[in-house]
C-alpha cells in the first residue's frame, strides 16, 4: 500500500467517483442536458450555455509552466481555499484525525478542518524571534492522528516568510505520517524562490498556490495545489466536476499570456517600492508602536489605539483589516498595499 493511501481515508479510496459529462469537444454536444443556444447578449465564443472543461488541460499546463512543475502534479480549483478543504475531507476522518496549525496565520485551515470534524493542533509561531516556526514544539504535538500540517509563508497576517530549511525538516521528520502543506499565496512578493522545486525530492510536500495575489485575479477565483500525483489523482476524486467556470478559464489564460506577464511585472515592482515606502512612513507615526518587516503584499503594524486607527482610516475612505482578533494581535492592524495615492491618503489620515 502506498503512502498516500495510508494516510488517505479508507470511504474516499474506494469511492466511485461521478461521471462526468464526457469532453469531446470535436463533437457536437447533445449529452449533457445544455441549452444550445448562449444567453442573449453574452459573447458567443465564451459559450457560457455549456459546461467546462473539468480540469481545463489548456491552464493545467499553462499553470504547470508558471510553477516549475509537471502537469500531473497539478489540481486547480476556486482559490486555494477550495484546495484546503478538499485536502482536509480526503485525509481528515471526522472525529478521529487533526490538522496542524501555526498561529497567528490564515483561518481558513481551521474552519476547513473544523467542518470536516477533524480536531484542530496548534504550535504558535514564536512572535519574540519574528515570528519564527518552533520547530521541536511542532514535532513534539504532532500526535499519530495529525494527517495535515499546514504551514503559509509568507504568512498571514504577520507577512514573514518561515525559514526554509526549518519547514524542510518538519516536512522530512513526518515523511509517511503527514502531508506538510506550505501555502505560497504570497511567494511572489518575497523574492524567494517556491520550494515547488522540492516535490521530487520530498512527496509529502504539497503547496498552495493562487492566481489572487500577485496575478491581481482574485475576482476570478483561481487557484492551484501542487503536489505528488497520487495525491493529485486522489482530490480529483472528489472535486465538482466543473470546478473552474468558463469565464475564469478565459480570464486566466489571458492574464498569463506573455505580454500580461510582462506588464505584472511591472505592476509588482510598484508593489514592493510602495511596501518600502509605507513601511518607513509608519514607523515614523508617533501612534504606530510596531511595524513588523514583510515579504507579502500587506504590513502588520501595531498601534497605541487600533480601533481608533482604523475609523480614521474609514473617515478617509480606506478600508484596512482588524487583526485584533489574532492570538497576540491585540492591537494590530493588516493593511494592503495599495495604489501610491491611496497610501499617501492613508498615511495622512494617520499623521
Amino acid at each position: 500500500m502506498s503512502w498516500v493511501a495510508q494516510l488517505a481515508r479508507p470511504d474516499i479510496l474506494a469511492l466511485k467517483v461521478y461521471e462526468h459529462a464526457a469532453w469531446r469537444p470535436q463533437l457536437e454536444r447533445l449529452h449533457a442536458n445544455e441549452l444550445p443556444w448562449s444567453p442573449a447578449g453574452a459573447d458567443p465564443r465564451t459559450e457560457v450555455n455549456r459546461y467546462p472543461e473539468p480540469q481545463p488541460r489548456a491552464l493545467i499546463e499553462r499553470l504547470a509552466a508558471l510553477y516549475g512543475v509537471a502537469a500531473d502534479s497539478v489540481l486547480v480549483g476556486r482559490g486555494s481555499d477550495e484546495a484546503i478543504d478538499l485536502l482536509c475531507r480526503a485525509f481528515c476522518r471526522a472525529g478521529q484525525d487533526a490538522v496542524l496549525l501555526c498561529p497567528p496565520t490564515f483561518g481558513m485551515y481551521s474552519v476547513s478542518a473544523r467542518i470536516q470534524g477533524a480536531r484542530v493542533l496548534t504550535a504558535p509561531l514564536s512572535m519574540e524571534h519574528g515570528f519564527a516556526l518552533d520547530v521541536p514544539q511542532l514535532l513534539e504535538r504532532c500526535t499519530p492522528d495529525t494527517k495535515l500540517v499546514f504551514l503559509c509563508s509568507p504568512n498571514n497576517p504577520t507577512g514573514n516568510l518561515l525559514e526554509e530549511q526549518a519547514m524542510l525538516r518538519i516536512a522530512r521528520a513526518l515523511a509517511g505520517r503527514a502531508i506538510v502543506v506550505v501555502d505560497e499565496a504570497y511567494v511572489e512578493f518575497a523574492g524567494r524562490p517556491s520550494l515547488a522545486r522540492l516535490l521530487g525530492e520530498l512527496p509529502n510536500l504539497a503547496l498552495l498556490r493562487t492566481l489572487s495575489k500577485a496575478y491581481g485575479l482574485a475576482g476570478a477565483r483561481c487557484g492551484a495545489l501542487l503536489a505528488d500525483p497520487e495525491v493529485i489523482r486522489l482530490l480529483r476524486k472528489i472535486i465538482p466536476p466543473y470546478a473552474i467556470a468558463k469565464l475564469t478559464l478565459d480570464a486566466v489564460l489571458c492574464r498569463l499570456a506573455p505580454e500580461a506577464l510582462a506588464e505584472g511585472k511591472e505592476q509588482l515592482a510598484t508593489v514592493l517600492a510602495e511596501r518600502a515606502r509605507l513601511t518607513r512612513a509608519l514607523a515614523g507615526l508617533p501612534r504606530v508602536r510596531r511595524v513588523w518587516p514583510s515579504d507579502s503584499n500587506f504590513i502588520l503594524a501595531e498601534f497605541d489605539d487600533a480601533g481608533a486607527a482604523l475609523e480614521q482610516g474609514c473617515r478617509a475612505g480606506l478600508l484596512v483589516r482588524d487583526a485584533r482578533g489574532y492570538p497576540g494581535l491585540g492591537r494590530a492592524l493588516r493593511i494592503t498595499i495599495g495604489t501610491a495615492q491611496q497610501n499617501s491618503r492613508l498615511l495622512e489620515a494617520w499623521s
